[in-house]
């Protein structure tokens, strides 16, 4: 079953829609081949933000990435520069297969050593799985992440 295609927009020169094969087809420079190297809980391929940043252009201004994920409606917004190095776009799963909903597809967004969930900007929670949209903004976008422990452990509640 062919996976949605990954949607990239806002201040762009490109805005694309990137498949699970195009995605498969990038160089070998932004390829991983195991997220789990990057990121220990996960098992699967993806290719790093970098392939984005190549394939989209972002506009000067650009300082935030928002990261939406449809199926649960969930969306952070984050500083780009700090994570622009180091995140990952997981698009497949140890079998190469495009990633079910059962383990956050179509796509999950991976942040390396990021902080405990709601304790930073670039958090645990920043790493949005059900991800089917990327928007580079000028300033901060829509961000939904829970702000107090309160809200936060009733989501993870709700994700079990």
């Amino acid at each position: 079953m062919a996976s949605p295609p990954l949607k990239i927009s806002g201040l762009v020169a490109n805005a694309v829609d990137l498949t699970h094969e195009a995605m498969k087809a990038l160089p070998a420079h932004v390829q991983v081949g195991n997220v789990n190297t990057i990121v220990p809980k996960y098992s699967g391929s993806g290719i790093k933000l970098a392939a984005i940043l190549e394939v989209a252009q972002p506009e000067e201004g650009v300082d935030y990435i928002g990261l939406h994920g449809t199926l649960d409606d969930f969306h952070a917004s984050i500083p780009l520069n700090v994570i622009a190095a180091s995140a990952v776009i997981m698009y497949s799963d140890s079998e190469g297969n495009p990633l079910e909903a059962k383990d956050g597809g179509p796509y999950r967004f991976l942040i390396p050593n990021s902080a405990a969930c709601h304790t930073d900007e670039i958090d645990e929670c920043a790493n949005v799985k059900f991800l089917d949209h990327i928007e580079f903004t000028s300033g901060k976008g829509f961000d939904n992440r829970p702000e107090d422990d309160e809200a936060h452990e009733a989501l993870h509640k709700s994700q079990e």
